[in-house]
């Protein structure tokens, strides 16, 4: 529990519901001793107390909805495409995690840069190997930050020192769950973690499905993100109409579930993912290093798909969700460009910014009684993070355009989690 204290500054504030933001030009931001936004308002005109961070503004705190953990020291290896990605340079370094304190290790550097980028809430996945997953746990309780944590699941398809059967993943992953999910009143949770259908037998996927429904828990993996990979998925599931019909055949299309990437999808299976009540993690940066393609943001959301945005550390080239919103709107020209879309296809940095916040709360599933992320106002679990701005910007659109796209940025100037400051 942290003192109570209020904030004095510009004000950046997301809808709850709707793809926008409110500036309150110079506002007071009240937070209780729980934790909790108490209140949101202008400054009186006689208002004594001083701006808090002079110079920067004011904003919920980032939530990447979809990062690696174990591959925190390949961020940047360029071997792609996908699937030989994977065997050259991602496999080699998650066998290493085997070893607690190299995991330890990493567990320290991976939360330092979230917390540098502003990141408060993450959906993260481990690797295959529980101590990881405990140490990483460990280190995130300690910083104070809020996540999602998964297991990797992989019982083929990788190095045999990847690779862990179903019952023993399964019953790790149950341990897991009755050390960890709820940690201090929600803020830690497990998530369900098939690294994706190539990596899990049909027994294993559907030892997942039932682990996440009787524990009610979230569950993330990824789909549809490059052509080899499903084709080969096509392959190993013969029996499945498509990629999505694979999980959704072995129980883990419902919504509690985060599918990242999505680049390649039908329209019938966007329509379902929406009929499901599934999210999506939309991860621009790694797609394009990795030369994936570009997933079209209008086609989930123009079926009330929630969306988040993913750095996909380590293809993705950064921990800062600033850079993906980035990322997010070349993208979007680009698919635009490509279906003869022009102007109206654009992504405008204010809906970047809203789902970096509170999209991608929204897709996390932190939006309940108890919890409430993503939004300054009251009620809303107090997340903020202040960014050095220039202050001879004044609107909320200049505000939103300076935060996604310049690319100079430094890193935040303090962050908060619960009102107790982590940096």
């Amino acid at each position: 529990m942290s003192p109570a204290r209020t904030l004095r500054g510009r004000l950046l504030c997301p809808h709850a519901d709707e793809a926008r933001v409110v500036l309150v030009a110079d506002g007071l931001l009240e937070i209780d001793a729980q934790g909790t936004i108490a209140a949101v308002g202008p400054a009186p005109t006689d208002c004594e107390l001083p701006e808090s961070f002079p110079g920067a503004v004011l904003l919920p705190g980032f939530v990447d909805a979809h990062v690696h953990f174990p591959q925190t020291r390949v961020l940047g290896s360029a071997s792609g495409p996908l699937l030989p990605w994977l065997t050259r340079s991602v496999f080699p370094e998650e066998a290493r995690f085997a070893e607690a304190r190299y995991a330890a290790a990493v567990a320290w550097e991976f939360c330092e840069q979230l917390v540098r980028h502003g990141t408060t809430s993450a959906a993260i996945y481990s690797s295959s190997h529980p101590i990881a997953a405990e140490l990483l746990f460990t280190e995130l309780e300690r910083r104070g930050l809020r996540a999602l944590v998964g297991l990797t699941l992989m019982d083929r398809g990788a190095p045999p020192e990847l690779l862990l059967a179903a019952g023993p993943a399964l019953d790790a992953c149950t341990a897991l769950v009755e050390r960890w999910h709820g940690r201090d009143g929600g803020r830690l949770q497990f998530c369900v973690t098939p690294r994706f259908a190539l990596s899990c037998t049909p027994e294993l996927l559907r030892g997942a499905a039932a682990l996440a429904e009787r524990h009610a828990l979230p569950v993330q993996t990824h789909l549809a993100e490059n052509h080899d990979e499903i084709s080969a998925t096509a392959s190993a599931f013969p029996g499945s109409g498509d990629y999505l019909a694979v999980y959704d055949d072995h129980g883990l299309c419902g919504p509690r579930s985060l599918f990242a990437h999505c680049i390649h999808l039908s329209e019938g299976a966007w329509d379902r993912m929406a009929a499901r009540g599934a999210a999506v993690a939309h991860c621009p940066d790694s797609n394009f290093f990795l030369g994936s393609g570009c997933m079209d943001l209008h086609a989930p959301t123009r079926r009330g798909v929630r969306v988040g945005l993913g750095t996909d550390v380590g293809a993705g080239r950064s921990f800062s969700l600033r850079q993906v919103m980035a990322a997010a709107h070349d993208a979007a020209l680009i698919v635009a460009a490509s279906a003869g879309g022009g102007s109206r296809s654009r992504v405008s940095s204010e809906a970047l910014l809203w789902h970096a916040t509170r999209g991608g709360a929204r897709a996390l599933g932190l939006d309940r009684p108890g919890m409430r992320v993503g939004c300054l106002a009251p009620g809303y679990e107090a997340d903020v993070v202040a960014l050095d701005l220039p202050e001879a910007i004044t609107d909320a659109a200049a505000l939103c355009d300076a935060i996604a796209f310049r690319r100079d940025a430094g890193p935040a100037r303090a962050v908060l989690v619960r009102g107790r400051t982590l940096r």
